[in-house]
């Protein structure tokens, strides 16, 4: 028996110049009491056909063909959704009553006017005959069954108030209220930390048991897919490509498509120089400006010079740096209330040329913090920056083997502005890095114009030579961002970070918003520019899979502190820290032998220093320090 029945779905695009098919004649189900998957790249169709579901489709999009047969109990009867109008009372009452949808980004989903409270009121009032008082006691058992430490303050906080994690949970109490026979999840943990990931998904699992509901979880994630999935649909170019039980999907993939989406998954046990396999690969060229000219000058020098060179040259260091915030609470009655926030807290670390350093961690543990301070663009209260240039190093030192280093919180003005050639910033988002309203080449351009790099037939030239360099056709010059795709726009950021040629690359969660596939092409590129352009790299990220791909050490960080240092292997195989423990059990594997360990995580404690076991507890009294547990691996303790 099954809630939903899709048979032969069609959804179309009504286009200027005519009907563009989004959704293919896709036909799956999804049985009472399941999970099912719909799993595919961006593009693929998953939305629009969880958009069909709820009869929410934009205005240019219909439904052509199909049917969307629903029985939200066996008992009932079946209603094709395909043929009632979306806007029609029988169709509001499916809506949220009996089918019910969670977003990928709930501060875009719930109303920054009202409280969380009258938000999933609004809902019990809407589908249920209950007054006002009945709907609140509704409202509040939700907020306590979705894991809200306070449900009666909940009622009155405003979606601002909460964490990311905490308005995930409220989004899932305003879907789940009227208690839908089944629960469409559309990319619910995309944005999420792994350990808030990990709480979202075992709330899912435990919601769905207790109200025996059924879901339709839309991802591209297949480590998720893996672990709280009971059958798998993969959609590409808005077909079915292959589906089945997910032990059959992960054993024995059978459509290529899906045997590639499952080689470009970083993963933990991946050999020392394995590649990811892109869906797609992209054809990249190192042309000979960048080859050429003052950087390539001092590569030579630097290569020239290795035998004498001492190992493990420092390139950049970062001295017990603070950073706090003052957060003012005033509220319209009553005494107001200052809070002292440490965003960054004693941090210390070195970066040694040519490598990549991995920096992990939380939402709001201090890692932006800390690359806007070592680009400058914030000022911490104390401590030091160094950075050590290439030409510095080989031609100046004041001591033998010791370089004279640049202090980079005593830049101002003139030399700040030259040193922004050395260090450059890759962004999470691409699209909102991105001007709107200038071409692609303008865009690339900018830098070499702001900081007069060469003649006008210098700067096409460089253009032409850096949008090859990233794998992309120098003819889309005179596009604008929107009409490229998000890994294409975020190769497209990369050009530009290129343009000045830097020694010293800040990447602050560059792939975190692109599917695997596409992050398997930007990860690629990435190591392949470091290698050719010997570049060095902070790479800052939530994802440890993909932080394990890529970088050479690794920082794990928490409330503004650095916890563990330690090579990537060293990290991996042996984490000593509890904070970093938790993290990699957090992480889902796209493995059924290797199943998610939600305990871990579910108690809450992971992330609260004054929770954490002996040596390591910290509260705001303590003393810590780095103390090294093994070769080139330290952990924050307490000072004896």
């Amino acid at each position: 028996m099954n809630v939903l029945d899709i048979r032969n779905l069609k959804v179309v695009f009504q286009l200027h110049d005519g009907l563009l098919p989004v959704v293919r004649d896709i036909s799956f189900k999804i049985p009472y009491g399941k999970t099912v998957a719909l799993v595919g790249e961006s593009g693929s169709g998953k939305s629009v056909t969880a958009l069909a579901i709820m009869r929410i489709l934009p205005k240019i999009a219909q439904i052509s063909g199909g049917e969307i047969l629903l029985q939200p109990d066996p008992n009932q009867g079946v209603t094709d959704i395909a043929l009632l109008k979306a806007d029609s009372e029988q169709m509001r009452g499916i809506r949220g009553g009996k089918i019910s949808m969670i977003f990928q980004e709930p501060m875009a989903s719930l109303s920054p006017l009202h409280t969380i409270g009258n938000q999933i009121s609004e809902c019990v009032l809407l589908h249920q005959d209950v007054n006002s008082s009945q709907a609140t006691k509704l409202t509040l058992d939700m907020l306590d069954m979705v894991g809200f430490p306070d449900p009666n303050r909940a009622l009155k906080t405003f979606p601002f108030e909460l964490s990311g994690g905490l308005r995930q949970r409220a989004m899932i109490a305003a879907a789940l209220v009227c208690r839908p026979a089944l629960l469409v999840a559309d990319e619910p943990t995309t944005a999420l930390d792994v350990t808030i990931q990990a709480q979202i998904l075992k709330l899912i699992k435990d919601l769905q048991q207790e109200l025996h509901m059924a879901v339709l979880l839309i991802t591209h994630d297949l480590g998720v897919v893996a672990n709280i999935a009971d059958e798998v649909v993969v959609m590409y170019h808005g077909e079915v490509m292959e589906s089945g039980s997910v032990h059959e999907i992960y054993s024995n993939p059978r459509h290529p498509y899906l045997k590639a989406l499952l080689q470009a998954v970083p993963h933990f046990d991946m050999k020392p120089g394995e590649r990811l396999t892109p869906v797609r690969e992209i054809e990249t060229k190192l042309g000979h400006l960048l080859l050429s000219g003052g950087q390539s000058q001092k590569m030579q020098a630097q290569k020239a010079q290795s035998d004498t060179k001492p190992p493990n040259t420092i390139h950049l260091s970062v001295k017990k740096v603070f950073r706090t915030f003052s957060i003012r609470n005033k509220p319209l009655f009553g005494k107001s209330d200052n809070r002292i926030i440490r965003a960054v807290d004693d941090v210390s670390f070195d970066v040694l040329r040519g490598e990549c350093f991995g920096l992990v961690g939380e939402s709001g543990c201090g890692k932006t913090t800390l690359s806007k301070i070592l680009m400058k663009a914030l000022q911490p209260d104390s401590g030091s920056i160094t950075y050590f240039d290439s030409e510095q190093e080989i031609g100046q030192e004041i001591a033998p083997g010791i370089a004279l280093g640049i202090d980079v919180l005593a830049l101002e003005h003139e030399q700040l502005f030259d040193f922004r050639r050395k260090m450059q910033f890759i962004f999470q988002d691409p699209f909102s890095s991105l001007n709107p309203r200038m071409t692609v080449y303008d865009i690339i351009r900018e830098p070499l114009v702001i900081h007069n790099v060469g003649d006008r037939a210098y700067q096409v030239e460089m253009v032409k030579e850096l949008m090859r360099l990233v794998g992309l056709d120098p003819r889309c010059l005179s596009r604008y961002p929107h009409s490229f795709s998000g890994g294409q726009r975020q190769r497209l950021g990369i050009a530009r970070a290129l343009a000045l040629r830097p020694e010293f690359i800040i990447c602050d969660e560059p792939v975190s918003a692109l599917d695997v596939s596409i992050q398997a092409q930007v990860l690629n590129l990435l190591k392949d520019l470091q290698s050719e352009l010997n570049l060095t790299y902070i790479f800052i990220s939530h994802n440890l899979a993909v932080v394990d791909y890529i970088a050479d050490r690794i920082a794990v960080m928490c409330h503004g502190c650095l916890v563990e240092i330690a090579l990537k292997e060293e990290l991996f195989n042996n984490p000593v820290h509890p904070y970093t423990k938790a993290l990699l059990s957090a992480v889902p594997f796209p493995d059924l032998n290797k199943p998610l360990d939600f305990d871990a995580v579910m108690d809450g404690k992971s992330s609260v220093p004054s929770a954490w076991p002996m040596p390591y507890t910290q509260t705001p009294h303590t003393q810590t320090q780095l103390t090294a547990v093994a070769p080139e691996h330290y952990v924050q303790t307490q000072v004896a």
